[in-house]
């Protein structure tokens, strides 16, 4: 019987990696599984992304399959995702109340995990936000008899580089005094009683580093060894625990004590991998600030009565109530109502967008005016918020072709690195007059090398330096880390990787393609003109008028009126009476009298000469907006206002020119 063959992609994320030959260990494995087309694991993004036939491999096979190369997959149901936050309790006073929270917020379905902390009054909740809501969570502490005063989402990768400079710190705490010891024992010697004493300090300031501090790395290394590969973690904790074991046996033989060396190389060790997690948290933050930007609820009619529900709730078909300043929940279609929209945070275009009956809005957006009804059309991870997250988070885990060979180089890279050290241990015991010879040549370029030391010591000082120097962390790690930070802030910048490989390809290009607004331009509306058609006004008299009345409106183009006035120190008055007339203007009355702004069919046609529409006309040919200033039905003055370029754009297209390659402005707007 014939199985169709049903191919899906899935986001596995994975616990436990700490290099690139992790990773490697992970892809080769998934690779190797019959239905698996396509494996590709990022270290950076501590993620595997997985094409496979449903019909042949389920995702709890491929669990399997990561759990047997020692890591821990997070498997997640289609559709579902993990989120982490911290809720803020208020009224726990012992024990018994932090079991009783626990108790009721781990029997709602949706949460994974739930651990209440009464020293700092907090719950950190693991959940699936498509199964239960944050409003869901703060209803099951009430319900028991305690409030919520807040809470705050949880950035994992933040959480990581914290944990990781605390790390970094307390192992220098250690090892500084280590290295400030070790200076006057080189220095001057000591007597044979005082360094029994030094030899035991030693010993005790290096074990809290490696056994403590350094434990995450040692188990990293032994799991890797019991599922037969090897990674940057074994290079390590080799290195690190023969140097240590030196300390101990110097008590029994008579060698040197290292296991100073041993916390030093620890230290070092945890000083990359702070760096390292800081540079996954500023690339994470990129993706948290899209993720901000999504309505948290949303104001559905349910029998024809609004009701405030979480975002994860809307459905499609479900008609929601967006009123003037509010954030459009989902990507919808207008059913009723009409008003501007701010679409900037999709399109860069500061000028807001109308929307009426049979009109397309995006999630996100910020409704301007009117009141809007929407029907919701797509939800979840349809939106166009949710593919922007999803094609940054793709271009984060995509390899450019220069880390797969760096990825190849290190699959054969770490193993030859612990051949070539036990080869070195050998060679001393097995040929120790010839390694003398090789050793006290090179004493004059290496003065550190000290050859009166025993065998052993000379043995067990090659094998660590050879493993620890040559450990290619850095080979690894850079190209996925700086793939990850620089498509992370692009996306800060607005500016959208699709694929990793496009950042390696850049460096052929020839031409650049810049859009005008938010790109050239400042993004938002100034005030760039002010005209006077009566004589008996001045600019401050009209921008006086124009500012007052708009002080009413929350259009952009007012914003920039107002913004201007009040730079100029003029006290606006809050206007009468005030109208807004959708696409031409407003009015209200200004000390008494009747001022407008907007189009000129505002006025009576008859207070429009032919001077006053060619001044209008020829603001308009500069692609500027242009508005009439009225009072009492005469004109005062035009205002025309514009998206103006940014203070370092010229000097930026030089700069590219500069660079010998062509710039182009492609625009939306129109052909002025």
């Amino acid at each position: 019987m014939y199985m169709a063959q049903k191919n899906e992609k899935t986001v596995i994320p994975i616990n436990g990696m700490y290099c690139a030959s992790c990773a490697m260990t992970i892809e080769n494995a998934l690779q190797k599984t019959e239905g698996v087309s396509e494996a590709r694991v990022n270290i950076a993004t501590e993620k595997a992304v997985v094409e496979y036939d449903s019909s042949k491999v389920t995702l709890e096979r491929l669990g399997e399959v990561i759990e047997g190369t020692g890591y821990e997959p997070v498997l997640l149901k289609e559709g579902a995702e993990r989120r982490d936050v911290i809720l803020n309790i208020v009224g726990m006073t012992c024990s018994a109340c932090a079991a009783t929270i626990e108790k009721s917020l781990s029997s709602l379905e949706g949460v994974e995990s739930v651990f209440v902390n009464i020293a700092t009054d907090k719950a950190r909740v693991s959940y699936d936000p498509r199964l239960v809501s944050i409003f869901d969570l703060r209803k099951a502490v009430t319900d028991v008899g305690y409030d919520v005063a807040g809470e705050e989402e949880v950035d994992r990768a933040v959480e990581e580089m914290k944990e990781g400079r605390k790390r970094m710190l307390r192992s220098w705490a250690f090892t500084a005094p280590i290295i400030l010891w070790m200076i006057p024992e080189m220095i001057w010697g000591l007597a044979i009683p005082t360094m029994t004493i030094y030899n035991l300090g030693i010993v005790a300031l290096a074990t809290p580093v490696l056994f403590w501090l350094g434990w995450p790395t040692l188990r990293s290394a032994y799991k890797a060894l019991t599922h037969g590969s090897a990674n940057m973690d074994v290079l390590i904790a080799m290195g690190t625990v023969v140097s240590f074991a030196t300390g101990p046996a110097y008590f029994f033989a008579p060698i040197f004590n290292y296991a100073g060396v041993g916390a030093m190389i620890m230290s070092f060790h945890l000083t990359g991998r702070y760096f390292e997690a800081k540079a996954k948290g500023s690339a994470s933050q990129a993706i948290r600030s899209l993720l901000k930007m999504e309505a948290k609820s949303a104001t559905i009619l349910v029998d024809g009565v609004e009701q405030e529900v979480p975002i994860q709730d809307v459905l499609v078909g479900a008609v929601m109530v967006v009123r003037p300043g509010e954030k459009i929940p989902t990507d919808g279609l207008v059913i009723e109502g009409e008003s501007s929209v701010d679409e900037s945070m999709a399109t860069g275009e500061s000028m807001p967008v109308g929307k009426s009956p049979g009109d397309e809005v995006i999630g996100a957006t910020i409704n301007q005016e009117g009141l809007l009804r929407v029907e919701a059309t797509r939800i979840g991870k349809d939106t166009f918020l949710a593919q922007v997250v999803r094609m940054v988070e793709e271009a984060q885990g995509t390899k450019v072709p220069i880390q797969e060979f760096a990825d190849k180089i290190i699959s054969y890279f770490v193993p030859a690195v612990i051949v070539i050290s036990l080869a070195t241990l050998a060679l001393w015991f097995i040929a120790p007059n010839a390694m003398l010879t090789v050793a006290r040549l090179m004493e004059p370029i290496l003065p550190w090398v000290d050859t009166t030391q025993p065998i052993l010591m000379l043995a067990i000082s090659s094998f660590v330096a050879t493993l620890v120097i040559a450990c290619p962390c850095a080979l690894g790690l850079a190209t996925p880390t700086a793939l990850m930070v620089g498509t992370g802030m692009g996306a800060e910048q607005g500016i959208l990787i699709r694929k990793g490989e496009a950042i390696q390809t850049m460096k052929e290009v020839k031409a650049i393609i810049l859009d005008k607004t938010g790109t050239l331009t400042k993004g938002k509306p100034e005030l760039t003109d002010i005209i006077i058609l009566d004589e008996a006004m001045t600019e401050e008299d009209v921008l006086f008028y124009a500012g007052s009345v708009e002080t009413g409106s929350e259009h952009p183009l007012g914003t920039a009126i107002v913004r201007r006035a009040q730079e100029r120190g003029l006290s606006l008055e809050s206007p009468g009476s005030f109208t807004s007339f959708r696409g031409r203007g407003v009015e209200g009355s200004v000390k008494g009298s009747m001022v407008r702004v907007g189009k000129p069919d505002l006025l009576p046609a008859e207070a429009m000469s032919e001077e006053i529409e060619r001044q209008f006309s020829e603001l308009q040919r500069q692609a500027k907006t242009v508005m009439i200033v009225g009072l009492d039905e005469r004109p005062i003055g035009i205002v025309a206002v514009a998206d103006t370029l940014k203070d370092d754009s010229i000097e930026a297209i030089r700069e590219l020119e500069a660079m010998g390659l062509k710039t182009i402005m492609l625009t939306g707007d129109n052909e002025q």
